[in-house]
């Protein structure tokens, strides 16, 4: 009998004749194909903690697998002792199925292993629970979320005291103690309600949340009549956890024409009038353009389901919506953030910025034109606002920090992306051209015609299951096996891989590209996603110009990444 096989007959065996999960499994007897998807291994616990379907399997979010995790978690921050037990745990989660049920679980188990729990009375955003674990100094914090993964998805984000996800060595560690929990007889339990009761559990009341607010307003750049407040302005929370923190934000800003998108300002597990809750797809925005025609909107808006991630669509010069990739939202933020703290007297001496190593660079272009020094890291926020430290103790000022795949982190307090804040810049920054006369549009072809007009575009191949992942795996050995000497032409000139690290940045599965004409590209697996992902970016002495290369060179090596069978 294969492995797969014998776990599958020991949860049909163990799990309670009532439970759910056995009749789901019961079903599927005779179908090898999906039981060896559910049970060919244990759902990886990484830096991104867990991410999969919810369902039964050991290959899936369920309440044992979660309940296996977290006794896990529980033993690794109980074998850092009494005063890291007492620091304890906070826990959030966003409004997906299941989401509720088993953060409860979590806290529950925290709580039978003696830590200290603290929890909110209702969803929260990702950033506003990194937040708390540095304004309560807890241990770590745990939120049940699969962010903007599909409405079959969920997951469990793991940090540490810092207030970042927590780092390879911190998972490797979890990992360890996850292992050694047996599923069946190894999770310590508490009834949540009851640990409640008992002061076990401290659910947080509305102030915690007004201190996570005044700290994101604090970001202000300018102000009152420095802003266009009756800017039209369109957002939706894709039916997640920014819909009361957002809203709450405009108004405190003084903002009082804008319209949420009504079908998605409540939670949805199914995200009936999304389908996929991701804001980087502009399918998600469909809803918005409509709202934002009837509304004569400047600017649409929108976080994921978590909150961390946020997106945009301004109108051109023609008053079409166009969707800005993660790039062009960070460089209209990166130029703002430099040039209001210019203006303002306040740009630091040895100001810093950070952000990813598949991150366009035309970023770090702008950043040194204003004397702040760009730094790349490892993609993650846990890379990118992991670099705090290391900046505090070189005498830096942390600006901001981003990724391509539309995460912002602009205040050092919140230690990952914040959805929130990056959409409080954004609108603060629709506001102040406005005043003067601009769009976020002619700002955009401004910094182009400033600075260097580059093409970005970032595709991705999704490719599921056992077959997909394998398929992944030999498409990267294809690739180094076979290095391209160039490109749609072009030569390649320079090669980074980062399989064994580089410089100071520690070992990832990616490699870059560097091509004669000023392109490059970049080739990475998804470390939460069934995906490869490719990154291109080629600067030319116009728009169209490098659009057009981007796309040859985009086209040529995605016809040699799909030849791999």
């Amino acid at each position: 009998m294969t492995e797969f096989m014998a776990r599958y007959n020991e949860w049909l065996e163990k799990l309670p004749a009532a439970n759910p999960l056995k009749t789901e499994l019961e079903a599927l007897k005779g179908n090898e194909t999906e039981i060896q998807e559910r049970f060919y291994q244990d759902l990886a616990f990484g830096t991104a903690g867990l991410r999969g379907k919810v369902g039964a399997g050991t290959n899936r979010m369920n309440f044992y697998t979660v309940g296996k995790a977290t006794q896990g978690i529980a033993d690794y921050i109980c074998a850092h002792g009494q005063e890291a037990m007492d620091k304890g745990v906070i826990i959030a989660h966003d409004p997906r199925h299941f989401s509720k049920e088993f953060s409860e679980l979590a806290a529950g188990i925290f709580a039978a292993n003696g830590i200290k729990v603290y929890t909110f009375p209702d969803l929260r955003p990702t950033p506003e629970l990194a937040f708390m674990i540095r304004k309560l100094g807890t241990t770590s914090g745990i939120n049940i979320t699969a962010s903007h993964n599909p409405k079959e998805y969920n997951g469990y984000k793991a940090y540490w005291d810092d207030g970042c996800q927590v780092s390879s060595e911190i998972a490797d560690g979890m990992t360890e103690k996850i292992n050694a929990v047996d599923l069946w007889h190894g999770v310590k339990k508490y009834d949540y309600q009851q640990a409640v009761k008992e002061g076990k559990v401290t659910v947080l009341d509305e102030t915690y949340d007004r201190a996570y607010l005044d700290r994101i307003e604090k970001l202000a750049i300018h102000e009152g009549d420095e802003l266009d407040l009756n800017i039209p302005l369109v957002y939706t929370p894709l039916n997640g956890c920014g819909s009361i923190p957002f809203r709450q934000m405009l108004t405190d800003r003084g903002f009082h024409n804008w319209k949420i998108v009504p079908e998605q300002e409540n939670p949805d597990p199914d995200f009936t009038t999304v389908g996929y809750p991701n804001p980087e797809d502009p399918k998600a925005f469909k809803l918005s353009e409509q709202y934002g025609r009837e509304f004569g909107a400047e600017l649409l808006m929108a976080t994921d389901p978590d909150s961390d991630r946020f997106a945009i669509e301004i109108r051109d010069d023609e008053g079409n919506y166009i969707p800005l990739n993660g790039n062009q939202t960070g460089y209209l933020l990166v130029n703002y953030v430099l040039e209001g703290h210019k203006t303002a007297g306040t740009l630091p001496a040895k100001g810093a910025m950070v952000k990813s190593i598949v991150t366009s660079t035309l970023s770090t272009i702008i950043a040194k034109a204003y004397g702040v020094e760009m730094f790349e890291t490892l993609t993650g926020f846990k890379n990118i606002c992991g670099k705090v430290p290391y900046l505090h103790e070189h005498g830096y000022t942390y600006l901001f920090g981003y990724e391509e795949s539309v995460g912002y982190a602009a205040c050092e307090d919140i230690r990952d992306k914040d959805g929130i804040s990056a959409g409080m810049l954004v609108a603060e920054a629709a506001a102040f051209y406005r005043k003067q006369g601009k769009t976020l549009w002619n700002v955009l072809q401004d910094i182009y015609a400033k600075y260097g007009y580059f093409a970005e575009d970032e595709p991705n191949l999704v490719l599921e299951g056992i077959p997909g992942a394998e398929r992944i795996k030999r498409m990267m050995v294809w690739l180094r096996n076979n290095l391209p000497t160039e490109v749609a032409g072009v030569p390649v000139t320079k090669i980074i891989d980062y399989k064994d690290g580089y410089d100071d940045i520690p070992p990832q599965n990616a490699i870059r590209f560097f091509l004669e004409n000023g392109t490059w590209f970049a080739v990475r697996p998804s470390g939460t996603e069934p995906k490869i992902k490719l990154y291109f970016y080629s600067c030319q002495d116009s728009r169209e110009k490098a659009l057009a290369v981007n796309k040859a060179v985009k086209e040529d090596m995605l016809a040699k990444i799909n030849s791999v069978e």
